[in-house]
């Protein structure tokens, strides 16, 4: 059994936790790591998982040690692997322990698509102070990292397509309306188009919203807490929007295997609504100078989804104005585009499904690095 130490400092509200917890709950589950979690920020842990008390500066969730991440956290001499979560800093005293011990220093990094992630991951970086790192790039090649998946993901998804009273029994305790949620249950004429929300504060859902209200199939636009908060649940034209709790992982990944289409942001949605293999758009999160759309390229070339979700995957990041927006929506849900985006993102989760999921990635990394250090 591996010991690890996996720190997390949370920026991006859900999307770093996200990622850390999904990981480290299939390192234990799955390959019989012992995991200390040390994380900044408990209450944004808790929003994900309902079992963390945020009150308690350490405690044991689902058999791992989360510890609270602050100026009166414990010092504990370092596990057999170390892992900073978005190559976050680590704590002063940890890294003088590091020192003098034989634990492999990982800084797990962003996921991209651009190809340079595939000349640097797993490169080690040595330190002024004599101690050695090194990056472990997430990625969607067998050159990287690759991507979170659990062992029977795909194949829950695929049970849950095929059993609509689940999924009508989802839309229920979302709180949707019976007569609505009937509709998607039995596949009436009145059948809604599921579109699940999630975005930044930037995203265009004025456009986005009135593209749906214009559209001859009625729509359902579900609207997390927390996201495009001056929305209130209500009716314009035939889209309907309904405000749904915030959800525990689990169960997101349900919406986003319900859903017809899912707006995802960041980093742990986006490889999420891959595995869920229906048509998606990306938000970036926004960098100066406009730099995230070389990594929006760089995903779009990956998965070639057509030149109209192309348009509309741009401006959703920004490029071009709510009535470009509305445009783009129209164009890529027309049966022609819609239909070729569909299998697009099916395929793509397909060939990704061939290649090794994170966790095994890591774990041979590990596995690698201790022979040569056990030959040197």
């Amino acid at each position: 059994m591996l010991r690890a130490d996996v720190f997390c400092r949370v920026i991006d509200n859900y999307g770093d936790i996200g990622v850390t917890y999904r990981l480290i709950r299939q390192l234990c589950r799955e390959h019989d790591w012992s995991i200390r979690l040390w994380v900044d920020q408990l209450a944004s842990f808790k929003k994900l998982e309902p079992l963390v008390d945020y009150r308690v500066a350490r405690q044991s969730i689902n058999g791992i040690d989360v510890i609270r991440w602050d100026d009166r956290a414990p010092d504990l001499d370092p596990a057999d692997v170390t892992i900073a979560s978005f190559s976050c800093d680590l704590p002063a005293s940890y890294l003088a322990k590091l020192h003098a011990s034989k634990s492999l220093w990982i800084n797990l990094d962003y996921l991209s698509a651009e190809d340079w992630v595939e000349g640097c991951h797993g490169l080690p970086s040595l330190r002024s102070d004599g101690l050695s790192s090194y990056f472990f790039f997430p990625g969607f090649t067998e050159k990287t990292g690759g991507l979170i998946r659990e062992e029977n993901l795909i194949s829950q998804r695929d049970h849950w397509w095929t059993d609509r009273n689940e999924q009508f029994n989802l839309l229920c305790a979302l709180g949707i309306d019976q007569n609505t949620s009937l509709a998607w249950r039995d596949q009436t004429a009145n059948q809604p188009f599921i579109v699940s929300l999630f975005c930044y504060p930037q995203a265009n859902v004025t456009g986005l919203i009135n593209a749906l209200a214009t559209r001859t199939q009625p729509s359902l636009l579900l609207v997390p807490d927390g996201v495009a908060t001056y929305l209130q649940s209500g009716r314009q034209g035939q889209c309907q929007i309904h405000r749904i709790p915030f959800v525990t992982q689990p169960d997101y990944d349900k919406i986003l295997w319900t859903a017809d289409l899912n707006f995802v942001r960041g980093e742990d949605s986006l490889v999420r609504a891959i595995w869920a293999g229906k048509p998606m758009i990306w938000q970036i999160y926004p960098q100066d100078e406009g730099t995230h759309f070389i990594k929006l390229d760089a995903w779009i070339k990956k998965v070639t989804p057509g030149d109209r979700v192309t348009e509309l995957l741009r401006a959703w990041n920004g490029h071009g104005d709510a009535a470009e927006l509305e445009e783009s929506v129209n164009l890529a849900l027309s049966p022609e585009s819609f239909a070729r985006w569909r299998k697009a993102m099916f395929e793509f989760c397909t060939q990704q499904t061939r290649t090794p999921d994170l966790a095994s990635a890591l774990i041979k990394f590990c596995e690698l690095s201790a022979s040569t250090s056990q030959k040197g």
